[in-house]
């Protein structure tokens, strides 16, 4: 079986080519293939009766997710390649997805019209998904509040802060990872914005802890800063492993999302 290491901006991925091997790997070997390729995700391709390939993604826990966008890149990196397409289409659990080649050796992938409804992302009860009531710290000072909520394949919950160094994310990211609001879970993000076009990012994944990019997190966070214009539908996001550009367009409701994919090495096992 052919395995690639990659990133997507830094976020890192194990993928093992499993369309002519079957790979169903317990959760206990997700967490060691995990730890032994230092990998955020470890991903299978799988054959797909319609489409170019078919993605499964585990976290580094050990739980499989529908939705990893960067992960998506770097599949579609794998698949525009191998195959000579202009366009290749990526089934998820989550959604069909469409990767392309861009300028500068980048890749985009088509993520799909954001979920606002609170039963998509989901959430626990009813609520406005433009700041939900999460708190986190003393009740008359909390350190955070009322992230705005959105879900791109997976749930995110974006907090708006002033300086995104000052938080100690590893500390605050579990405390609303499994807030009685997310049944599923949800992923953390937190969000500077700089300017119009700019918006630094941390971003504490559900199931991996705190990674150097996440790519669902950063369409979530420019979509809920849009949302609330803080910032345009196109935007720069700055992460801790690079830069992504995420489009949100008017014309067809999608998410695009361009940024670097960066092969580390391929072996055969």
């Amino acid at each position: 079986m052919r395995v690639w290491k990659m990133n997507g901006a830094g976020n890192a991925f194990a993928v093992f080519d499993a369309r002519s091997t079957p790979f169903a790997p317990t959760a206990d070997q997700v967490r060691q293939i995990a730890a032994d390729l230092q990998a955020d995700q470890v991903i299978a391709l799988e054959r797909d009766a319609t489409k170019d390939v078919f993605m499964r993604i585990w976290n580094s826990d050990g739980g499989e997710v529908a939705a990893c966008g960067n992960g998506a890149r770097a599949v579609a990196h794998l698949i525009l390649e191998e195959t000579g397409k202009p366009m290749v289409t990526i089934q998820t659990e989550a959604d069909m997805l469409k990767g392309f080649k861009a300028d500068g050796g980048l890749v985009t992938v088509d993520m799909g019209s954001p979920l606002m409804g609170w039963e998509d992302i989901p959430l626990a009860e009813k609520m406005d998904v433009r700041g939900v009531d999460v708190k986190v710290g003393p009740m008359d000072n909390p350190t955070l509040s009322r992230p705005a909520v959105v879900s791109m394949g997976n749930p995110h919950a974006v907090f708006f802060v002033k300086d995104v160094d000052a938080y100690d994310i590893p500390a605050l990211g579990p405390l609303v990872e499994w807030h009685p609001l997310f049944p599923e879970g949800t992923n953390v993000g937190f969000a500077q914005v700089i300017d119009k076009e700019t918006i630094r990012l941390r971003v504490w994944e559900r199931g991996a802890g705190l990674t150097k990019a996440c790519g669902t997190g950063a369409c979530a966070a420019l979509v809920c800063a849009a949302r609330a214009k803080l910032t345009g539908r196109k935007a720069r996001l700055v992460l801790d492993g690079g830069t992504l550009i995420i489009d949100w367009r008017e014309s067809d409701d999608h998410v695009y999302m361009t940024g670097p994919v960066e092969m580390e090495f391929e072996t055969v096992i």
